[in-house]
């Protein structure tokens, strides 16, 4: 009977590459993606703060329809002291389809606080439900 002993095969030089000995660094990938994660979530903080809600509520407080072309959206939107406000209206017909949007800037108190506005808005066909699509600071 014969024994057979296992040895580590011999290659020749050059044919296969360099052997890797060693364990990797593994450092170097999960340093590369905390990173990452952290500058996304700075972009994501700063893109918040500028286009965000912020410190703007608008609430609808009701709408008319005075001609088949208009509409007047009437709304409160709280302002911070000494700022304007920028705010999106939007007029939408029976099924719901926006037939007019029109962009106001609403001047702030002073004092801060809650202002009533009343804007009309252009139509290009009936409409029948006004929405303050949101509001922010101007400029």
């Amino acid at each position: 009977m014969s024994e057979t002993h296992a040895t580590t095969p011999v290659f020749p030089p050059g044919r296969y590459g360099r052997r890797r000995e060693g364990r990797h660094s593994r450092w170097l990938p999960i340093l590369a993606t905390v990173l990452s994660g952290l500058v996304i979530l700075g972009l994501t903080m700063q893109l918040y703060n500028k286009f965000g809600e912020g410190d703007y509520d608008p609430q609808i407080i009701g709408w008319s329809e005075p001609s088949d072309t208009e509409m007047v959206i009437q709304f409160r939107v709280l302002v911070p002291a000494g700022e304007n406000a920028t705010c999106m209206l939007r007029a939408r017909d029976y099924d719901g389809f926006e037939v007019g949007r029109q962009l106001v800037t609403v001047q702030g108190k002073p004092g801060g606080g809650s202002v009533e506005v009343s804007e009309p808005v252009t139509t290009k066909s009936r409409a029948s439900v006004g929405d303050v699509m949101g509001c922010r600071a101007a400029g």
